[in-house]
């Protein structure tokens, strides 16, 4: 697979049309859409669209549709779910992860992290990910925080977010730590993002949170790339099974997206909802780990 993949700036740029491709195939894959029809709907050559899809995804189209059909549920089908919930539901198993990571050790004491980062030195920088470009906070021990950027987001409507642009994607993150000392380097993140994303460098990650957080945010890596729980579940998982609330606010608060997948996070009801950084890119990484799984 590696092989086949764009480089990491080209892959970030294309993911805004790669995750509508994502949807159109997710919604049509019963139909077994043709290469051309695909392409018709991207507004791209059926020769521009295989290519680009391919390199960013690392499988073609028509063996994407392939994953979508292996994993859908057919009893959920048939009593009416959307093929999106139906595949998401499925329930792909298997032990692989897309990612090595390594969970540093906490790189601030408790009354520092309290106290908003007081006297850490962190650096903000913007850098590519398959998902868009990102946004990352980091520490002198590893990454702290993982946001996406989207300049061209909606403005929020509601409780769903429709993504961030640069500046209150930097604010956001930055926010977490007021007190901290905190620099722009945007070519610390790049070297970063290529040694995660290109090189499957293990990823140094300092989780700074309460101890039940940490404790959440753990466990959602214990939820095999390519399924999905409910808060419910997470909850039961760590012996805490009346705190799916308290759950569901430390998933929602998790740092580091992507590496630590609060993505495979679900509602009671086992649908989409909201995500910090657009309902669309929770649902191009799922999408992209059933792919990679079946």
């Amino acid at each position: 697979m590696a092989d086949t993949l764009s480089p990491l700036d080209d892959r970030a740029r294309a993911y805004a049309r790669m995750a509508k491709a994502l949807e159109w195939l997710g919604d049509t894959w019963q139909d077994w859409p043709g290469l051309d029809a695909a392409a018709r709907a991207m507004g791209l050559s059926p020769h521009h669209f295989q290519r680009e899809f391919t390199r960013w995804a690392g499988i073609s189209p028509k063996q994407f549709q392939g994953a979508l059909a292996h994993a859908a549920a057919g009893d959920l089908l048939r009593q009416g779910a959307s093929v999106l919930d139906a595949s998401l539901e499925a329930g792909l198993s298997g032990p692989g992860r897309l990612h090595d990571l390594f969970i540093a050790h906490e790189g601030l004491t408790p009354g520092e992290a309290k106290a908003g980062g007081k006297g850490a030195d962190l650096i903000l920088g913007k850098a590519p990910t398959p998902f868009g470009m990102g946004a990352w906070l980091i520490g002198p021990r590893g990454l702290i925080a993982l946001g996406f950027i989207d300049e061209d987001a909606a403005p929020r409507t509601g409780f769903e977010h429709q993504g961030r642009r640069e500046e209150d994607a930097f604010a956001n993150l930055a926010s977490r730590y007021p007190a901290a000392s905190i620099r722009r380097d945007d070519a610390t993140a790049e070297r970063m993002a290529r040694d995660v994303f290109e090189d499957r460098a293990p990823l140094p990650v300092c989780l700074y949170g309460t101890p039940f957080r940490r404790q959440v945010w753990r466990a959602l890596l214990d939820i095999p790339a390519g399924e999905t729980c409910t808060y419910g579940r997470l909850a039961a998982a760590i012996e805490a099974p009346k705190a799916s609330r308290a759950v569901g606010a430390a998933v929602g608060a998790n740092p580091i997206s992507w590496f630590i997948p609060c993505h495979r996070a679900l509602a009671a009801d086992g649908r989409l909802h909201n995500y910090h950084w657009g309902v669309a890119r929770k649902r191009a990484m799922l999408v992209y780990e059933r792919a990679h799984l079946a």
